[in-house]
């Protein structure tokens, strides 16, 4: 790829020892140390400051490039950005990661141990966070001018803990250090209002909000792979319009001297407050509100800034809606057009249309938000009464008779499709689903709309970064071009066939296992052993995910085992990692019972050095960039035509995993790439799911048709993973042998002899590993790059700047 001439040239990377004295000034003047008295903390800093210098001179470049050439820009408002740890992104994409190294070495330092030590910025959640991040990367990387748009949580989601086995919750605290990638922009500042009161005014309303906080900018830089092109992260904090009330305080009421800031910040504190209350639910709509506002209001005032007119809006500006929490991006961009700048609503509304996409990301009813309109009321009272002329305004030109506003709820899925030009899902099978289901009566009103944008993953932090084993084999054999194409991997495909590749594979996976077992011990004081498989399960905690069918079989297989111990078994490791929602009851008892299961198999000394599990606390992006590339099986088992993508799949696969899984999501696209035979399919498809759920008591002739099934729900009764407590999982059981929504019990023997099919195929070392290379070959199509690609040309009409 060819740099623009306004951006650095390699020539200027500095040398190892250059590169060190950039460091020592950093520890000096920003962090005000000497070396002999610095900290960890101090030489992570000074690291990461010499590093962010880097990525001044293309980020400013390509600012430059963008304006000159009068380009359109993409913005991305997602309420997570899942970013994980920056030093080796940035230090792998502007081609430092070796000179990092050296540097820190010539100063007596370990490059990894100061890496290591740099907290994940709590940013999201999971997947969609993630993906978001991952877009951003390659955003960058194919040099389209690009912002993202979130909120900059000071707490994220919460930190994980487990306490005699149940999930506790508490702050996430990576801010209670500087955040080294960041720039505070004090000069852009948004007042955001809340509540308060309409007055007429015309054919229109004058909205005066009864509270106003104010959103400020800090901005991440984020560079593309060869530091050919930076883009800006920019998320808000929400501060008070007035920070401290004097004559409170002088009147001795201390407390309610602080409370406009104490009342603000906590817009920007916590990823997802509980909203299973009436103020949580408030406090998550202004969140909501409050990051999309600030975000509109900042494109208007670039395209103002250059010159445009709002006419023009839809070819300088795609805005797109990362699932439904930026949906009020659509009524907001229409009420500024309309109440501040004259524009007629029929008009607004058609510009608005013209900027927005939207990516669905769910079919289940309850992740498709839905607000009670006394509770939108009382937040944004003039948008409702914008919502309600978007909705006549839909109901006028498609004559569909599909309501934004239903049974006293605004619907935010049906107001982001009417509102977007392009609603994309994200794995093939799921846009299906998604117009024949949720969707389908606006697809009929709106045909062609609906498009599939199959997710992908950056290869440069889930290949290159987290496995360098595998990146140095893959970059020996094939040339070191792969990270920026990633097609590039099929011609690994000969060389599955090749013994001696094969065995270097092999041993590259033994090594990421040893470095997991060593982790665990040293970080968890757990002992695996690494001959054993590695079977992984490591997502956010959801029944349709089902890690608790995954459960129940691990408790069938540890039966099998005690009643013949001497059999051919193939020892595992079962590792479980995910966080499930505060208020989410039945996730958090699944937690609980995995480890409360893992507490009676780990100590049973029948299966010793056969069965194992393993569920270390607060998974995150780090610990996920240790565990995939040691594993070998991925458990990919959520109920068919519930899971809309996945990108974990993606990783596992192209890092050499073998996956088990049903036709869902991505899965289905993934086992069509890698071949049928080097898949371990099972479960009920997505139609047969729907047809299953019609017939009356399918869970419990299930459970009587299954006598491992029945012998594992019957022992979970029975107390024996709770202390003879019977009644602590009387709930999950009795689900299963009532309801089952997500069909655990009707795909349970399936699934346990699809797992005794992966035995045999494991116990074949030579051949395990032939299939793995060949996962990691056929996965190129995977990345993020050809997503956003898709996305540029199919939804954005956006251009790169470095590629023509």
């Amino acid at each position: 790829m060819q740099r623009p001439e306004t951006l650095t040239d390699n020539c200027n990377t500095p040398t190892p020892e250059q590169f060190a004295r950039a460091i020592l000034t950093h520890l000096r003047t920003s962090q005000g140390k000497d070396p002999d008295h610095a900290s960890t903390y101090d030489w992570r800093m000074a690291l990461s400051l010499a590093l962010r210098d880097e990525v001044i001179e293309p980020w400013f470049a390509s600012t430059r490039a963008t304006y000159e050439a009068k380009a359109k820009r993409v913005y991305y408002l997602s309420m997570e950005f899942l970013i994980g740890r920056l030093i080796e992104d940035v230090a792998t994409n502007l081609r430092l990661e070796d000179i990092a190294a050296d540097a820190m070495k010539s100063l007596g330092l370990d490059y990894a141990r100061i890496v290591s030590d740099e907290p994940d910025a709590a940013l999201g959640n999971g997947g969609l966070g993630r993906l978001a991040a991952c877009f951003m990367d390659s955003l960058a990387t194919l040099g389209i001018p690009a912002y993202g748009y979130g909120i900059r949580y000071e707490h994220g989601l919460f930190e994980q803990h487990f306490k005699d086995g149940e999930q506790i919750e508490t702050a996430e605290t990576w801010l209670s250090q500087r955040y080294a990638w960041e720039f505070e922009r004090p000069e852009v500042r948004y007042d955001i209002g809340f509540g308060g009161t309409l007055r007429k005014k015309g054919r229109t309303s004058v909205w005066i909000p009864a509270e106003t906080v104010v959103a400020s900018a800090y901005d991440t830089p984020v560079v593309g792979w060869n530091g050919a092109w930076a883009n800006t992260l920019r998320l808000w904090a929400a501060k008070p319009v007035k920070i401290f009330d004097l004559d409170s305080f002088n009147r001795g009421e201390y407390l309610a001297a602080s409370e406009p800031e104490a009342l603000a910040r906590t817009i920007s504190r916590v990823l997802y407050p509980d909203d299973t209350t009436e103020a949580g639910k408030e406090l998550r709509l202004k969140q909501e509100y409050f990051f999309t506002a600030a975000s509109i209001r900042d494109i208007l005032r670039r395209l103002d800034s250059e010159g445009g007119s709002v006419a023009d809006l839809p070819n300088r500006v795609a805005i797109q809606l990362n699932d439904t929490h930026p949906a009020i991006a659509g009524p907001e961009l229409v009420r500024l057009l309309v109440d501040e700048r004259g524009v007629e609503m029929a008009e607004a509304i058609k510009i608005a249309r013209g900027c927005l996409g939207y990516t669905n990301h769910t079919l289940l009813p309850e992740a498709l938000e839905r607000w009670p309109e006394p509770i939108f009321a009382k937040v944004l009272p003039r948008h409702l009464e914008i919502i309600r002329e978007i909705e006549a305004a839909h109901f006028k030109a498609s004559g569909s008779s599909v309501r934004i506003l239903e049974g006293g709820d605004v619907k935010m899925g049906e107001l982001s499709f009417v509102m977007a030009h392009k609603v994309n899902g994200v794995s093939a099978l799921h846009s299906d689903l998604v117009k024949e289901t949720v969707f389908e009566d606006l697809n009929r009103a709106y045909p062609g709309r609906i498009i599939n944008e199959t997710n992908g993953i950056t290869p440069r932090r889930w290949l290159h970064n987290c496995n360098p084993g595998l990146r140095n084999l893959i970059s020996e054999t094939i040339g070191k071009d792969w990270p920026a194409d990633l097609d590039q991997l099929e011609k690994l495909v000969p060389y599955a066939d090749d013994q001696g590749f094969r065995d270097t594979f092999r041993n590259v996976k033994a090594q990421n296992k040893i470095r997991v077992t060593n982790w665990l011990k040293a970080g968890h004081d757990i002992s695996v052993d690494p001959e054993a498989m590695f079977d992984v399960q490591i997502k956010r905690l959801h029944e349709y995910k089902r890690q608790f069918m995954n459960l129940l079989e691990t408790v069938a297989l540890w039966n099998d085992i005690r009643e013949n111990p001497n059999a051919n078994w193939v020892p595992r490791v079962k590792i479980f990692g995910g966080k499930a929602a505060p208020g989410y009851v039945v996730a958090k008892q699944i937690i609980h019972l995995i480890n409360d299961v893992a507490a009676v198999i780990n100590s049973d000394p029948r299966v010793k050095g056969l069965l194992k599990i393993v569920y270390p606390e607060n998974y995150n992006v780090s610990m996920a960039e240790l565990l995939i590339p040691a594993t070998e099986l991925s458990e990919q088992i959520s109920t068919a035509g519930k899971e809309a993508s996945g990108t974990g799949n993606m990783k596992f696969a192209l890092n050499g995993a073998l996956t088990i899984g049903t036709l869902d999501g991505a899965n289905v696209e993934i086992r069509e790439r890698v071949g049928a035979e080097n898949f371990f399919l099972f479960g009920l498809t997505a139609a047969e799911v729907v047809a299953r759920r019609k017939q009356p008591g399918y869970s419990a002739a299930a459970i009587a048709a299954s006598p491992k099934l029945a012998r594992v729900l019957e022992q979970i009764e029975a107390g024996v993973f709770s202390s003879g407590d019977r009644d602590l999982y009387r709930g999950l059981v009795q689900d299963m042998r009532q309801k089952d929504y997500f069909l655990v019990t009707c795909d349970f023997d399936d699934y346990f002899a699809t797992q005794r099919r992966v035995d045999a195929a494991y116990a074949d070392q030579d051949n395990w590993t032939r299939m793995a290379v060949l996962n990691t070959a056929r996965v190129g199509w995977f990345s993020s790059d050809r997503t956003i690609a898709d996305y540029a040309k199919d939804i954005w009409n956006a251009h790169s700047l470095t590629r023509g």
